[in-house]
């Protein structure tokens, strides 16, 4: 990945944005380097372009007119597995103790009919000794084959490195996809795992979501049977939808019916949502948001959109590293087990640093 490599060093020098991505089970990493460092936003979502777009607020685009794009093959010279029974769990007292309220409070609200489940996250800072971007994004690529693997920079932002494993939407021509991915439980060895109630309830909540929101809006919608999926050092229930859209459908309609969906924030979309962003006591930024590319495959040059959820990612500041970090909320959630599930999930960005 050196060549690729290059450009970034170039870049960087320049202080230019610039996102480099794998799509899943994908062997060729695309830069899009912009060639300005000028902040461009998107209302329509009309633009050829790699869309970042927050948690709340407007999405944020490289335009391809306004990018120069490259191309490297994976490949892995520093990659090594990491013994995750030596990664150290580093965090406040106060911390653990205010999330295990939230998510107290939050199975109060559900009890009382306020929601029917809630998405609480938090951040953990980790203190880096060195960072070296190179081989940080070939650990991302070696230890997750089957995610959205990405890199992405603005100066007026900053640096964003993620692996995503759910799919928010994408389209090509009149057919399109997406997928509900809720539940979570560690990789032990096998996938053939049992899972409660409370977790199938869980994603029962996002696929009926997005079941009954779509249909409004498609002109045939169909979903696969429930399934356990990998995505690193966890497991997740996952429902694959698909089908194909109305003619003239708006792109952008579609999209904000699935932005935030209920497994990144909860039902009612709107009401939790609020809710959220007034108790969880920091601000997302883009975790949670989506990302991708829109209106133009970058791999093949076709008309095509792919996004993905901004989960299991990590913002670069200084000389530290702030990993967000969430999980589901249900009438049946224990503060104590939610807790651990946010432990285990920032293991991910914690073994390739």
């Amino acid at each position: 990945m050196h060549s690729i490599f290059e450009e970034i060093h170039i870049q960087q020098k320049q202080n230019l944005p610039f996102v480099i991505y794998r799509k899943p089970d994908i062997k060729t990493i695309v830069g899009v380097f912009q060639e300005d460092d000028h902040l461009y936003f998107s209302e329509s979502l009309k633009e050829k372009a790699f869309v970042f777009t927050p948690f709340s607020g407007l999405p944020v685009i490289f335009p391809l007119d306004k990018c120069r794009v490259k191309y490297n093959s994976v490949y892995f010279k520093n990659a090594f597995e990491v013994n995750e029974n030596k990664i150290e769990n580093s965090f406040l007292e106060a911390e653990k103790n205010h999330f295990k309220e939230l998510v107290k409070n939050g199975v109060t609200l559900i009890n009382d009919g306020v929601f029917d489940k809630i998405v609480f996250s938090r951040k953990q800072i980790i203190n880096l000794d060195t960072f070296n971007l190179e081989k940080v994004f070939e650990q991302v690529l070696y230890k997750y084959p089957n995610a959205f693997c990405y890199c992405w920079f603005h100066p007026k932002i900053g640096m964003w490195i993620g692996a995503s494993p759910e799919k928010l939407f994408s389209a090509k021509e009149a057919t399109f996809q997406t997928m509900s991915l809720a539940g979570t439980q560690p990789y032990k060895g096998t996938e053939d795992v049992v899972w409660k109630n409370k977790e199938r309830k869980e994603q029962e909540y996002v696929t009926s979501f997005i079941l009954n929101q779509l249909k409004k809006e498609v002109e045939t919608i169909t979903a696969s049977d429930c399934y356990t999926t990998r995505a690193g050092n966890l497991l997740h229930l996952r429902t694959d939808i698909q089908g194909t859209l109305k003619p003239n459908s708006e792109f952008k309609k579609t999209i904000d019916i699935l932005h935030p969906t209920p497994a990144v924030c909860g039902l009612p979309k709107d009401l939790a949502k609020v809710y959220i962003e007034e108790n969880e006591g920091y601000n997302r930024e883009f975790y949670t948001g989506y990302l991708g590319e829109i209106n133009h495959d970058f791999n093949t040059n076709e008309i095509a959109t792919n996004l993905f959820v901004n989960l299991r990612c990590m913002k670069i500041v200084n000389q530290q590293a702030h990993i967000f970090v969430g999980c589901g909320i249900t009438k049946e959630s224990d503060p104590d087990a939610e807790w651990e599930e946010t432990v285990n999930k920032s293991k991910i960005m914690r073994q390739v640093l």
